[in-house]
């Protein structure tokens, strides 16, 4: 059984960075799916990235992309989501992913099997 555990969010300034980490326990196999996702209040949860738990291809959000980078490191089991240049539009829970069955559906948060509790990121103007 996998498990995922955020950490990292906090309260930043506009331009300022954050790094999530979601740690996993329990055997993740190489062709397993891993993504963000975050929620702000009254809006539903959206995609934000995602990459094979092995490697290749990162998908990112139009949103987000060329500020956010996400990368793993398979020795400790744990997923990174490096955020910089932040906005206020970027306030949000943010949760890691897990599609155990590595369907193609990335972007697609019912496609995930297992989810972290969330880390929230606010980000003051």
């Amino acid at each position: 059984q996998v498990q995922l555990v955020e950490s990292g969010g906090g309260l930043v300034q506009a331009g300022g960075s954050l790094r999530l980490s979601c740690a996993a326990s329990g055997r993740i196999f190489s062709g397993c799916r891993m993504g963000w996702f975050r929620q702000a209040p009254g809006k539903e949860r959206e995609f934000v990235a995602a990459s094979r738990w092995s490697g290749g291809s990162t998908y990112y959000a139009d949103s987000v992309k060329g500020r956010f980078t996400m990368s793993a490191d398979n020795a400790k089991n744990t997923m990174y989501l490096q955020m910089n240049s932040l906005q206020p539009e970027d306030t949000a829970v943010y949760y890691c992913a897990a599609d155990i069955h590595g369907s193609p559906w990335y972007t697609n948060n019912a496609a995930y099997d297992v989810w972290g509790q969330g880390t929230q990121v606010t980000v003051s103007s």
